[in-house]
């Protein structure tokens, strides 16, 4: 006699990922931001919602109002090699200092290039090293 399984809950098919940002076609906006050296880094532009994971990279936090206008309110690196740490770290920073894009600089390969990057912008930016909100202003 041989005993068989029977389920009495249908199977359930998990559901597919949501693809944000379908609608854009093309290349991923770029914008440039020049550090206190006078050095300008290319920067591409994300919404907050809808920005990959993120490798390890130079990025700055940046509100944008209906007028176009911008304000950096961060300039941090993901550091880790787990792609989807770095971009929840960004994704909860953000949340907190009330930003709505995230610019992101792919270019430097080696933790001291991306850490000089962060302080020549954060100096540029800011006009000192550790100046940056601590939380969102209304």
């Amino acid at each position: 006699m041989s005993a068989s399984v029977v389920s009495l809950f249908p199977t359930v098919v998990p559901p597919q990922p949501v693809r944000l940002n379908q609608s854009r076609k093309g290349p991923v906006p770029q914008r440039q931001w020049q550090g206190t050296s006078g050095k300008r880094y290319a920067h591409s532009v994300y919404s907050l919602i809808a920005c990959p994971p993120v490798p390890k990279a130079t990025y700055l936090l940046v509100r944008r109002d209906a007028g176009e206008l911008r304000t950096v309110l961060h300039v941090g690196i993901g550091d880790s090699d787990a792609q989807t740490l770095n971009l929840a770290q960004i994704r909860r920073r953000g949340a907190q200092l009330g930003a709505n894009e995230v610019h992101i600089r792919f270019g430097a390969c080696s933790d001291a290039a991306r850490s000089l990057a962060a302080l020549d912008l954060r100096a540029g930016l800011f006009g000192e090293l550790t100046a940056e909100p601590s939380r969102a202003c209304a």
